[in-house]
C-alpha cells in the first residue's frame, strides 16, 4: 500500500493498542505513535524507502481453516490462532525447557532471571505436536525445539523422535551448540531421533560479539560444532547471527565468508536483526537499530558486489511458487504468507569457493509473474484453465537464464513437490536471509496477523511467534512452571545449579 497509512501498534510502557502512523521520512521509512499516558514514540520501521515499496507488491494472504480461539478482545490479545489469522503455521516452535547453560542479555527468556522453570512434559508436548499436525488447510510440516537451551533437556532425543513418528518433515532446535561441541556422539544421537537441521547461534567470527552478547568467548566452540557435524555425517546447519548495529554488523561478510567455507555442512545463514527488549531511551534506541535494507546493503558492501541488495526478496514471494504447485497437484501447499517486511532473504550457489546469487540463473520478476498467471487460470476453474494452466507453468522454466543445475532442481521440485526435492535444493544451494522480529517499539499488527512462525503451547493455543515474545510468554510460562526451589526440590541442587 502506498506511503503513508495507518496501523495499530503497542505503547512500549503499558503495552495498549494504540494508532500508528508508518510514513516516509529523509528516505527511510518510520512509525510514529501517541499513548494518551505514556507520550509519543517514533522509530526506523525500515532502513530504505525504495527497498519497502519494492518489497509491497509481495503481500499475500494465506489460509487458516480451523482457528483455535474466538475473536473477542482483538489482535493480538485473542492470539490462539484466532479467526482474524491471515496464515497458517509454517514453522512451529516449542520451548521445551527455559532453563540455559548461558546468560545472554538479548535472550526472550532464561530461568535464572524469571525465578521459575518452564518444562512442558512429555505429555503436554505430544499434544501440542499432534494440536499442530491437525492444522487446517496444511498439517505443520515443520518444528523448531527451542527454549532456553532445548539440549540440556535430558528427553531432547525421545522428543525429536515423536515429532518424527508423527510425520513432521522437518525437525529443528535452536541451539547455542555447547553441549553439541563437547561430544559429537550427543549430536549423533539427535540425528538418529530424526533430527534434520540445527537453527545454530552464531554472532560472528571474531571473539567480541561473543563476549559482549553472551558474555564469553564461544567462537572456539562454535568451530567444534561445525567439526563434530562433519564428523558425524551432518549436513545441515543454519548459522543464526543476532545483529546488533556496533556490535557485529562489521561481520556480515566474514560470516558469509565463513558459511561458504563450510558449505559442506551449513546450509544457510539467518540473520536476525536485534530486537529491542526493556526501556530504552531514544538516542539508544536509533543507536542500536538496524533493519533489514540495511543488512543487505551491509552483505553487498562486504562481499564486493557478489550479494547484491536486489538480490534479495520477500519470504512472502516464494508463497507464488507454492500456491501455483498447490493448484497443480491437488491440494494446498505450505504457503509462507508473512508481511513483507517480517523477512527477506536470497539463494546463493557455491562452486570452488565462488558464490553466484539465484538471480544469476533465473529471472526471478518474470518467472514469478507467469506463476502468477498460473493461479489465476487455475481459480477460473474450468478444464480451460487448468489445461492452459499447466502449459504455462512448464513454460514459465523459459525464465531460467541456463540449462544446468539450477533449472533441474526446480523442474524437480515442479514435477514432485515433496519434501525429498526440496532438501536436494537446499543441499545444493545456500539460503541466505533476515528475519526480523518485532518489539514494542516498532510493532505493527498488521505484521501479526499475516505471521506464519507459530508457538505451541500446551493449552491447545497457537501463537504468532511476535506476540507471543512481547505480550504472551510471561503469563503462559507462568501457568505452566514451576519455582526454582520446587525444581531444586525434585532434581537436586546440582542439575540446577550447572544447567541454569
Amino acid at each position: 500500500m502506498p506511503l503513508p497509512y495507518m496501523t495499530q501498534s503497542l505503547c512500549p510502557e503499558c503495552f495498549q493498542v494504540i494508532s500508528a502512523e508508518i510514513k516516509a521520512e529523509n528516505g527511510k521509512v518510520v512509525i510514529e505513535k501517541e499513548c494518551p499516558e505514556h507520550g509519543f514514540y517514533k522509530d526506523t520501521y525500515w532502513g530504505s524507502e525504495e527497498d519497502f515499496l519494492r518489497a509491497e507488491k509481495w503481500w499475500c494472504d494465506g489460509r487458516l481453516d480451523n482457528p483455535r480461539t474466538d475473536t473477542i478482545k482483538g489482535c493480538p490479545q485473542d492470539c490462539g490462532l484466532c479467526p482474524e489469522h491471515k496464515s497458517h503455521t509454517g514453522l512451529a516452535l516449542i520451548d521445551v525447557t527455559n532453563r540455559c547453560n548461558l546468560a545472554c542479555p538479548i535472550c526472550f527468556a532464561n530461568a535464572r532471571t524469571s525465578g521459575y522453570v518452564y518444562e512442558p512434559t512429555l505429555e503436554e508436548i505430544r499434544g501440542i505436536l499432534e494440536n499442530l499436525r491437525a492444522n487446517e488447510p496444511v498439517p505443520t510440516p515443520a518444528v523448531q525445539f527451542a527454549g532456553g537451551e532445548p539440549t540440556i533437556r535430558d528427553e531432547l532425543p525421545e522428543i525429536i523422535a515423536m515429532a518424527n513418528e508423527l510425520g513432521f518433515k522437518n525437525i529443528e532446535i535452536a541451539s547455542n551448540g555447547l553441549k553439541i561441541a563437547e561430544s559429537a556422539d550427543y549430536l549423533m544421537k539427535l540425528q538418529e531421533a530424526g533430527l534434520s537441521t540445527i537453527y545454530f547461534q552464531f554472532d560472528g567470527i571474531t571473539p567480541e560479539p561473543y563476549i559482549a552478547a553472551r558474555g564469553k568467548d564461544l567462537f572456539p566452540a562454535k568451530k567444534k560444532v561445525i567439526e563434530n557435524a562433519r564428523k558425524v555425517g551432518f549436513d545441515s546447519i543454519v548459522l543464526v547471527p543476532t545483529l546488533v548495529r556496533g556490535l557485529n554488523d562489521m561481520q556480515v561478510g566474514g560470516i558469509i565468508d565463513f558459511a561458504v567455507q563450510n558449505v559442506d555442512v551449513v546450509r544457510g545463514i539467518i540473520f536476525q536483526p536485534v530486537s529491542i527488549t526493556g526501556r530504552i531511551d531514544r538516542e539508544k534506541l536509533d543507536e542500536m537499530r538496524i533493519t533489514i535494507p540495511d543488512l543487505t546493503r551491509l552483505a553487498e558492501e562486504q562481499t564486493s558486489g557478489t550479494i547484491k541488495a536486489e538480490d534479495w526478496y520477500p519470504v512472502s514471494s516464494i508463497s507464488t511458487f507454492s500456491k501455483a504447485l498447490g493448484h497443480y497437484r491437488g491440494e494446498p501447499a505450505v504457503e509462507f504468507t508473512c508481511s513483507p517486511h517480517c523477512g527477506m532473504a536470497t539463494y546463493i550457489f557455491v562452486e570452488d569457493g565462488e558464490i553466484q546469487p539465484i538471480t544469476g540463473f533465473v529471472n526471478i520478476e518474470k518467472f514469478f509473474g507467469t506463476l502468477e498467471n498460473v493461479i489465476k487460470d487455475y481459480e477460473r476453474d474450468s478444464r480451460y484453465g487448468r489445461i492452459k494452466a499447466k502449459l504455462r507453468l512448464f513454460f514459465s522454466l523459459r525464465h531460467f537464464k541456463e540449462k544446468g543445475r539450477v533449472l533441474k532442481l526446480v523442474r524437480n521440485i515442479m514435477k514432485k513437490h515433496s519434501y525429498d526435492e526440496l532438501g536436494d535444493f537446499s543441499r545444493q544451494s545456500m539460503l541466505i536471509g533476515a528475519m526480523h522480529f518485532m518489539d514494542p517499539y516498532n510493532y505493527d499488527l498488521q505484521r501479526v496477523n499475516h505471521c506464519c512462525i507459530h508457538y505451541g503451547i500446551p493449552d491447545g493455543r497457537i501463537i504468532p511467534f511476535c506476540a507471543y515474545n512481547t505480550l504472551h510468554r510471561e503469563t503462559v510460562e507462568k501457568e505452566f512452571s514451576i519455582s526454582l526451589e520446587e525444581w531444586r526440590r525434585r532434581r537436586g541442587k546440582q542439575a540446577v545449579e550447572v544447567e541454569i
